[in-house]
């Protein structure tokens, strides 16, 4: 869906800025993980993507350039045509274990907000050289359910995780 709205996109004291500190494969589902951390602390986010879009982040993290337009290429190059800007993307929400997300827009002085997988606006954030953000209110969330009884090996992961070094996480590996 997109929202136009009368706001610029200003950064919100309940958004919490966050840079991709890995890219890796689930040792036990073999699933894509991108995993945010907190710029402030020590705080990580991993979201499972697909395969597809965790190419799509790899590629750009790797400035690995394709001989045609991949689809958020191609969406980036959409967006300029027509005068808009991505001016930061935000994880908003977490609902039955599945990450939403918001890409706010600029286009001819007024902000258009468009909802996105988490996967997507990450890669679109990348080829925009935009801030991510994650709404404290889904990294309290994603915690409380890492905590939770029958999510034990959530909150093991998400320990290992955290203290991870740059060589056991590799570059961007998956």
């Amino acid at each position: 869906m997109i929202t136009p709205t009368q706001t610029r996109a200003v950064h919100s004291s309940d958004e919490i800025e966050m840079e991709i500190r890995g890219l890796m494969m689930d040792p036990v589902t073999n699933m894509p993980i991108v995993v945010l951390k907190d710029v402030g602390s020590d705080t990580v986010l991993p979201i499972w993507v697909g395969i597809f879009e965790a190419n799509a982040i790899a590629l750009e993290l790797e400035k690995t350039a394709t001989p045609r337009p991949m689809t958020h290429d191609l969406l980036q190059n959409m967006a300029r045509g027509l005068g808009a800007q991505v001016q930061k993307v935000v994880v908003s929400e977490l609902r039955d274990d599945t990450f939403y997300a918001v890409i706010w827009m600029e286009q001819a002085g007024e902000a258009v907000t468009m909802d996105a997988r988490p996967s997507d606006a990450i890669a679109l954030a990348l080829r925009w050289d935009c801030p991510i953000y994650v709404n404290r209110t889904v990294l309290e969330n994603s915690k409380q359910a890492a905590s939770g009884p029958q999510n034990i090996n959530a909150e093991e992961m998400r320990r290992w995780l955290e203290n991870l070094n740059d060589d056991e996480m590799g570059r961007y590996k998956m």
